[in-house]
C-alpha cells in the first residue's frame, strides 16, 4: 500500500483553487477509480495516464489505485489536471519520490506517448498557484514563457513524463522551450488621417478614447464608421502592467496563446453579428468559459451593423456596461469575469442603407425602417454615453479636407494628456477615467459645472434622462479634460448635451 499527493489548480472563472490530489494503492483486484466531481475531460484522465506511463516505460499499479481530489465538493473541469495525477500515482507507486515537488503546482495535459501537452487557462492558474503561496510551477515546455509573466515564480518546463520523473528524482530538466515569435512591431498600423472629412466624427472618437465612454454612430453605408473604429483603439494609451497581466489571464482561459511578453495594447474586438449569447457574454457548457466582452476588458468592443444582432444578444450587455464584469451562473458553480470594455455600435438608417442618401432610392417600407431601428432597445441607447450621426460628404468636401487632417500619434498625445489629468484627478479613489466615476460622486466630490440649467431644460422636454444627465456631466469633464480645463464650463455642457444626443455643430470639432 501507498499513498502521495501533489497539487493542481481548479478554475472558476479567474478565480483559482488549489486541488490536493492524492493516490492510494491499496490491496485488491486491478482497477482505476477517480473521484471529487470530475468533469468528462477529467474522468478520461485515468485513461490518458495509464496509457503515457506504460507508453514512457514506467510500471502502472497492478492493485486497486484510488484518485482523490480535494476538497471533493468542489466541481473540477479540464485536462490540465494530468500531470499532477501522473506525480500522486507514481509517488504511491514507488517509482518516483513525490516529496520534491510538494511546494509546486503542476498543470499540463498528457499525450498517449506520454508528450506533455499545453492547455486552456495556464496563467491564472499559475497566478492562483502564487496567491496561495506556492513557490514552483511545473507547465508544458510551450508555455514556460507564459507562465514567466507572473512574477516570483520558479517555472519548469517539461516535455515528456520522462523529464517529470527525472524532475521528482531532482535530476535536471533541460531548458527546450523557444521563445514564440513576437509580432511584426513595424506593421503599419490604421491612423485617423486615411478618414477624409468627418471632422465632428473624429471629435466624438476623440472624447470617447479620452474617457473611455461607449459610443453609437450611425449614418448611409461608406461614409467611414468602421473606419473610424479601428483607429480607435491606436488612440488608446497602454495598458498597466496589471492591467495587462489582467487581460493576458482572461485570454489564456480562452486558449489564446501568450507572447514571452506581456502585450500593453489594450485589446480589440469584434464579434460578428451572427453571435450568440454564450460567445458574446460567455458559457458554453460545463466550466463557462470567457466571451468577446471579456476578451475586450480593458479594450474596445465593436458590433458592426448593431441593428442586425438579436435584440436579446444586445440585451445581455446591459448588466455588464453598468457593472464592468459578468456572472454566469451553473448548477454547482458561478463564473466571474471581468467585463470593463468600451462598447462601439454602428448601424446604418435602414435594412438597405440608403435611407438618408441623396438620391439612395431607398426601397424601405416606414414600417420595415421602423422595426430595424427598434432592434436596438431604448435600455441599451440610454446606456451609450456618445451618439454620431454621419453624413455623406460632397466631392468639395472631401477635398477641402485634404489638407487639414491630424494623425492618430497627434491625437493619442491629448487622449493620453486628458487620462493624466483624470487620474489626477481621482487619485486615491479607485477611478482611472471619467466614465467610471458613478453618479453621486459626479455631484458630490466634484464641484458642479456652470451651465447646468441647460442639462435641468433636457430633461423637462424629456430629452434626457435622469442616467443622461450622469453621462452629460461624465462627458463634460472629458471635454474640460482634452481642453486643459481645471472645471467644465457651460461650454463644455452644451458640447456634452450635443454629443449625447447628437445633434450636429460640435463647438470642439473645428
Amino acid at each position: 500500500m501507498g499513498l502521495a499527493n501533489a497539487h493542481s489548480v481548479a478554475l472558476a472563472g479567474l478565480d483559482g483553487h488549489v486541488v490536493e490530489i492524492e493516490a492510494f494503492t491499496g490491496r485488491g483486484l486491478p482497477r482505476t477509480v477517480l473521484v471529487g466531481l470530475p468533469d468528462a475531460a477529467l474522468y478520461e484522465s485515468r485513461d490518458r495516464c495509464r496509457a503515457a506511463v506504460a507508453s514512457s516505460g514506467f510500471p502502472w499499479p497492478d492493485c486497486s489505485l484510488t484518485i482523490n481530489l480535494l476538497p471533493a465538493t468542489l466541481p473540477k473541469a479540464g485536462s490540465h489536471y494530468d500531470i499532477g495525477i501522473v506525480t500522486a500515482i507514481l509517488g504511491a507507486s514507488g517509482v518516483a519520490p513525490p516529496e520534491s515537488l510538494a511546494d509546486a503546482v503542476l498543470l499540463g495535459e498528457l499525450g498517449l506517448d506520454g508528450r506533455v501537452r499545453s492547455v486552456r487557462g495556464l496563467l491564472p492558474g499559475v497566478l492562483a498557484a502564487k496567491i496561495h503561496g506556492f513557490t514552483r510551477a511545473v507547465v508544458p515546455v510551450g508555455q514556460v514563457h507564459e507562465a514567466r509573466l507572473v512574477e516570483g515564480l520558479d517555472v519548469v518546463g517539461i516535455a515528456t513524463l520522462g523529464e517529470l520523473v527525472d524532475l521528482m528524482h531532482g535530476r535536471p530538466v533541460p531548458e527546450t522551450a523557444e521563445r514564440p515569435r513576437q509580432p511584426d512591431v513595424d506593421s503599419p498600423q490604421p491612423d485617423l488621417a486615411d478618414v477624409v472629412g468627418q471632422v465632428e466624427a473624429k471629435w466624438a472618437i476623440e472624447v470617447a478614447a479620452a474617457g473611455r465612454h461607449h459610443l453609437f454612430l450611425h449614418g448611409a453605408p461608406g461614409v467611414g464608421k468602421t473606419m473610424l473604429v479601428e483607429r480607435l483603439p491606436g488612440l488608446l494609451p497602454d495598458l498597466t502592467p496589471a492591467e495587462a497581466l489582467e487581460v493576458a489571464a482572461v485570454r489564456s482561459l480562452a486558449g489564446i496563446t501568450q507572447q514571452a511578453e506581456l502585450n500593453l495594447r489594450p485589446p480589440y474586438s469584434d464579434p460578428h453579428h451572427s453571435a450568440s449569447i454564450p460567445s458574446l457574454v460567455g458559457g458554453g457548457s460545463g466550466m463557462a468559459r470567457p466571451g468577446a466582452i471579456s476578451l475586450a476588458h480593458r479594450g474596445v468592443l465593436f458590433l458592426d451593423e448593431a441593428p442586425e444582432f438579436r435584440p436579446k444578444v444586445l440585451d445581455a450587455l446591459r448588466t455588464p456596461l453598468e457593472q464592468g464584469r459578468i456572472t454566469i451562473g451553473r448548477t454547482l458553480h458561478q463564473a466571474c469575469y471581468p467585463a470593463r470594455f468600451q462598447l462601439v455600435l454602428a448601424a446604418n438608417p435602414c435594412p438597405c442603407g440608403h435611407a438618408e442618401t441623396p438620391g439612395g432610392n431607398c426601397t424601405c417600407l416606414p414600417a420595415r425602417i421602423r422595426h430595424y431601428r427598434d432592434r436596438l432597445s431604448g435600455p441599451i441607447l440610454d446606456r451609450i454615453d456618445i451618439h454620431q450621426h454621419l453624413m455623406p460628404l460632397s466631392r468639395s468636401q472631401a477635398l477641402g479636407h485634404l489638407t487639414s487632417v491630424e494623425s492618430s500619434k497627434v491625437v493619442a498625445e491629448r487622449v493620453t494628456e486628458a487620462r493624466h489629468r483624470q487620474a489626477r484627478r481621482y487619485r486615491g479613489l479607485g477611478w482611472l477615467t471619467n466614465s467610471e466615476v458613478p453618479g453621486p460622486a459626479l455631484r458630490s466630490l466634484l464641484p458642479l459645472p456652470e451651465g447646468l440649467e441647460l442639462l435641468d431644460d433636457a430633461v423637462r422636454r424629456g430629452s434626457l434622462s435622469s442616467r443622461g444627465v450622469d453621462k452629460c456631466l461624465r462627458l463634460a469633464w472629458t471635454a474640460a479634460d482634452l481642453a486643459g480645463k481645471d472645471i467644465p464650463t457651460r461650454t463644455e455642457i452644451r458640447l456634452a448635451l450635443a454629443l449625447r444626443r447628437g445633434e450636429p455643430g460640435l463647438q470642439g470639432a473645428a
